[in-house]
């Protein structure tokens, strides 16, 4: 099954996640080497929110990414939902 992670920004997130994003994106490797995080990126104009692809069973991997991610940590992410994507194979 497929997950959104979706993420909302706080103002000025591309300036402000620069002292963390090397960090983010090592956690980011860290999950797709292990085949859960598919891809990911920040919306444009406006950079207003996140979206990460990730291939799970179930939402627990999703939500320790978000409890370990540097983003969060450091307030750079405003609120978060997951949400299970209804691609169109799985309609019936």
């Amino acid at each position: 099954m497929f997950y959104l992670l979706i993420y909302d920004v706080a103002e000025n997130y591309i300036e402000r996640r620069a002292p963390v994003r090397e960090a983010h994106l090592l956690l980011a490797r860290e999950y797709a080497e292990q085949g859960l995080l598919v891809l990911g990126g920040a919306l444009a104009d406006p950079v207003d929110a996140a979206v990460l692809v990730f291939e799970t069973d179930t939402i627990d991997p999703i939500e320790a990414f978000v409890a370990r991610d540097p983003y969060v940590q450091q307030g750079l992410i405003r609120s978060h939902r997951i949400q299970l994507w209804k691609l169109p194979k799985d309609s019936k």
